[in-house]
């Protein structure tokens, strides 16, 4: 697995990250705890180094749920992967976000407890609204946090990304933050600008929902029934199709020789935009970790290839 610096941090990470929402919740459907076990374990074994978790990551009446299972999951090798965390919002109380001194501190105590460390490698702000959640008073106790060594590392994982584009701009231009985390896949390419920025100015960037919910597994069809309250189970059966038709495209243009799976085909994709620093695996076993594992390994698409897939976009298709 090839590695590369996260923005002028002094962190190499693996190209693929393992994401880890569907450990600490069932929004992907249930995993079993020996199942967690043996990804994060395999995972490791393949060459993943970087570990991405939350507090918002669990149910409604237990946090960080999967920063536990995690922390179970390393066991003894906890200390030497790259793990990233967040803040701002909980299982138990998602909205509205806490982007304050408080919940700063509470939030980072109680994720090291969880993960059993000493520090976090990389901290998020966790999906803030808009620019009048943050307070000015965080700043400061991250601060402190960086110098009593609990934490390395900060960014902001954005979403709404028309409302704080601007925002994590300006933190990425004031050196506030050190990386920022992005929706990106052949799907939703509206976070471009930002990674743009982010490049320019020497940041890391952490790309994630790079499968777009699934549609780009190639294992969704038109007539894929999704559990009502699931994340896909709000589209359509018109939005359905739409979808299923734009992967199929995705799947003549970037799927060849080398490329064997549009999930492969998917990976390889991110991990050839300019500023990507990693992409995050959302894999809840090792058969589903597999293709993006492969896809680190393939040689990058030509820019041919690139530009007919660019071609293909007619517009971003919303983000979970």
């Amino acid at each position: 697995m090839k590695k590369r610096r996260l923005g002028r941090t002094d962190l190499h990470c693996s190209e693929i990250g393992l994401g880890t929402w569907a450990l600490g919740s069932s929004v992907y459907g249930a995993v079993e705890k020996v199942e967690s076990e043996r990804l994060i374990q395999g995972s490791i074994d393949k060459g993943v180094n970087f570990f991405d978790t939350a507090p918002l990551y669990g149910t409604k009446e237990k946090d960080g749920v999967a920063e536990s299972v995690l922390s179970d999951g390393l066991g003894a090798r906890r200390s030497d992967v790259i793990i990233s965390t967040k803040f701002g919002r909980t299982a138990t109380n998602v909205v509205p976000g806490r982007f304050n001194a408080k919940e700063a501190r509470l939030s980072c105590e109680a994720s090291l407890r969880r993960l059993s460390r000493d520090w976090i490698d990389l901290l998020f702000f966790h999906s803030p609204f808009t620019p009048s959640e943050i307070d000015d008073d965080v700043w400061m106790e991250l601060g402190k946090m960086q110098e009593e060594g609990k934490v390395r590392f900060l960014g902001h994982s954005v979403s709404m990304y028309n409302d704080t584009c601007e925002m994590s701009a300006d933190w990425l231009r004031d050196r506030k933050v050190d990386a920022i985390q992005v929706v990106l896949s052949p799907f939703n390419r509206e976070t471009r600008p930002l990674i743009e920025t982010a490049l320019r100015l020497d940041c890391g960037v952490v790309a994630r929902e790079c499968m777009a919910n699934g549609f780009l597994s190639g294992a969704i069809t038109k007539d894929t029934v999704f559990a009502e309250g699931s994340l896909n189970g709000r589209y359509s059966r018109e939005e359905i199709g739409e979808r299923v038709d734009y992967a199929e495209a995705l799947r003549g243009v970037l799927v060849g020789e080398d490329v064997k799976t549009l999930s492969e085909a998917t990976y390889r994709w991110v991990l050839d935009q300019p500023g990507v620093s990693l992409a995050l695996s959302g894999a809840k076993n090792l058969a589903e970790l597999e293709d993006s594992i492969q896809a680190a390994g393939i040689q990058s698409y030509t820019p041919v290839v690139l530009n007919a897939a660019e071609a293909l976009h007619e517009k971003d298709f919303c983000p979970a």
